[in-house]
C-alpha cells in the first residue's frame, strides 16, 4: 500500500525578485490556506530492457479526463506508463511493436529517443517515437491494443530524429505531430479514424517546414502544439524566431490549408523561449518559457555565478484573438504546462528554477547574444508552479526534484541521463497534480523513479509513516 505524505511547501515561502523585465505579477500572493503538498508517490517499476536502471528519461504526460487515466512517455523503460488517476494505482507499462526507441548510453541523446509525446482523443491513444514515428492504440481494450504505426517524415521517410509533441483536432480527426530536432523543424498532419484509431500515412502535402519560406524562421526547434476549439486552429510554441535568441513566439496554423494562418499568424514573445503551451479560459493560453533571462536582458547563467545579474523567470499568458500578453513573474523554466478547468489554475513543471543548483558557466556574453545554458550538476529542488488563470498571480511554488546526469565515462556503475521534473498533468475530477520524478532516495517510494502526486491540504501522516520506529 502506498503511503501518503504532506511535505511542507517550503519553497513556496520564497519570493522571487524581478526587476527590469516587464511583468504583470511582480508581487507574489503567497500560499493559500489549502496549499498543495506531496500527497502520494507512485513507484515506477524497472522494465526489461531499461538501460538506466530506473526512471530517468521521460517526457510528456497526459490525463484523459473522460476515463481519469494518466499516461507518461517513459523513455527509460521504452513504454507508456499507465496510472488509474482515480485511485493513483499503477496499472502497467504499454510497449509497442516495433519497440519504442528508448534512450541509450553513452550519449543519452533525446533527439533520437522515444516515446516522447502522448495524448488522447475518444478511445484513441497517440504516442510519438523515434525515428519520426507515430503510434496509435485503442483504449477500449486493456492493455490498450496497438492499431497503427506510421512515419511522420514524408516524402522520403528517412529522418532519424524523433517525432516529439503533438496535438489533436477532433473536428477534422487530424493530428499535428512535431519533429523538433530536425533542421528546420517541421510539423506533419496525420488523419485518424476516430472509431478504430487507425492512422493514415501522410504525404508530402501533409508536411509543414517551419522555415522562413513558410512564414516562421524557427531556428531552435519547435515545441508544444495545441488545438483551440474556439478559433478552430492549432497553435505552436517556437523557442527562437530568426537569429535573435531573445525572440520567440506562438504561431497559428490552419488545419484546412495546413499552413500558417497569415496575416497575423505569429505572436512574438521576448525573453521567454516558448516551449509549453496549454489552453486556458476564454481565448487565453499559458506559454511555458524554457529559458530564464536575467534583469539586464541577458541569459541567466546559474545561481552559483555571483557576477551574474538576478534571474527574472517568467511565464506568459497570451490572448490568441487579440495578441495581448500578460507576464507572470517568479516561475522558472517550464516545459509542459497544464490548465485545470476545475479550479481555474495553470500548473507549470519548472525544472530550470533559479532555486535549483547549477554550475557556473562562462562569462556572460553581450546583450542579445545567447549564453551557454547552466548545467544541472547536483540534485536539488525544482518547482511546481501554481498560477491563478484569471488574475495571473503566482499562488504557490511547490518543491519537486531534479537528478543530474551521471556520464558513462565517469566510471560510475549506474550511468544515466539527467532526470528533470519538467512534465505535469492534472486530473480535473480530483485536482490531483501528477509530476514524474527521476529515481532518487530523497522522495518516498522513488528509488526506481516515481510519479509524485500533489494535492491540496494533503493529510498529514504521523512521522513513523516516513521513519519506522527503531
Amino acid at each position: 500500500m502506498l503511503n501518503k505524505y504532506l511535505w511542507a511547501p517550503a519553497l513556496g515561502l520564497v519570493a522571487v525578485a524581478l526587476a527590469a523585465l516587464p511583468v504583470g505579477s511582480a508581487a507574489w500572493a503567497g500560499p493559500p490556506s489549502d496549499a498543495f503538498g506531496l500527497f502520494e508517490s507512485i513507484p515506477v517499476p524497472v522494465a526489461t530492457g531499461n538501460t538506466t536502471n530506473g526512471l530517468y528519461s521521460f517526457d510528456i504526460s497526459w490525463v484523459d479526463q473522460a476515463t481519469q487515466t494518466y499516461y507518461l512517455a517513459d523513455r527509460s523503460n521504452r513504454a507508456v506508463d499507465i496510472v488509474d488517476a482515480k485511485t493513483n494505482k499503477f496499472l502497467g507499462q504499454l510497449a509497442a511493436t516495433p519497440a519504442f526507441a528508448g534512450i541509450s548510453p553513452p550519449a543519452f541523446s533525446t533527439a533520437t529517443a522515444g516515446p516522447n509525446g502522448v495524448t488522447t482523443a475518444g478511445p484513441c491513444l497517440f504516442v510519438t517515437d523515434a525515428p519520426s514515428r507515430l503510434v496509435s492504440f485503442n483504449t477500449n481494450f486493456f492493455p490498450p491494443a496497438q492499431v497503427s504505426s506510421v512515419r511522420t517524415d514524408p516524402p522520403l521517410f528517412n529522418d532519424p530524429t524523433r517525432a516529439d509533441e503533438l496535438a489533436v483536432d477532433p473536428v477534422h480527426s487530424l493530428i499535428l505531430s512535431i519533429n523538433n530536432a530536425s533542421t528546420p523543424p517541421f510539423g506533419t498532419f496525420i488523419t485518424y479514424n476516430p472509431v478504430s484509431c487507425a492512422l493514415t500515412t501522410p504525404t508530402a502535402a501533409d508536411k509543414l517546414l517551419l522555415n522562413a519560406a513558410n512564414g516562421v524562421d524557427a531556428q531552435n526547434g519547435a515545441e508544444q502544439p495545441i488545438w483551440d476549439p474556439g478559433t478552430a486552429r492549432f497553435y505552436l510554441s517556437i523557442p527562437q524566431i530568426t537569429g535573435v535568441p531573445t525572440l520567440g513566439g506562438v504561431v497559428r496554423i490552419n488545419p484546412t490549408t495546413k499552413a500558417l494562418d497569415n496575416p497575423g499568424a505569429t505572436y512574438l514573445i521576448t525573453f521567454c523561449s516558448p516551449a509549453g503551451l496549454t489552453k486556458g479560459p476564454n481565448n487565453e493560453v499559458l506559454v511555458g518559457c524554457n529559458t530564464i533571462w536575467d534583469t539586464a536582458g541577458g541569459r541567466w547563467t546559474g545561481n552559483a555565478d555571483r557576477d551574474a545579474q538576478t534571474a527574472a523567470p517568467i511565464q506568459v499568458i497570451l490572448n490568441v484573438r487579440t495578441g495581448d500578453q500578460f507576464r507572470v513573474g517568479g516561475v522558472g523554466v517550464g516545459d509542459e504546462v497544464w490548465f485545470n478547468s476545475e479550479d481555474g489554475n495553470y500548473y507549470t513543471a519548472s525544472s530550470g528554477s533559479p532555486l535549483a543548483p547549477n554550475a557556473i558557466t562562462p562569462a556572460r556574453p553581450p546583450l542579445g547574444v545567447a549564453a551557454t545554458a547552466p548545467t544541472l550538476t547536483a540534485q536539488g529542488a525544482a518547482i511546481l508552479g501554481v498560477i491563478d488563470a484569471t488574475s495571473g498571480q503566482v499562488l504557490q511554488l511547490v518543491p519537486t526534484f531534479n537528478v543530474p546526469l551521471v556520464s558513462a565515462s565517469s566510471g560510475d556503475l549506474n550511468p544515466h541521463p539527467s532526470g528533470t521534473a519538467h512534465s505535469v498533468a492534472v486530473n480535473a475530477e480530483s485536482s490531483h497534480v501528477f509530476v514524474p520524478l527521476a529515481a532518487n532516495n530523497a522522495h518516498p517510494d522513488c528509488l526506481t523513479g516515481c510519479i509524485a502526486v500533489y494535492a491540496r491540504g494533503a493529510p498529514e501522516q504521523p512521522i513513523e509513516a516516513v521513519f519506522p520506529p527503531p
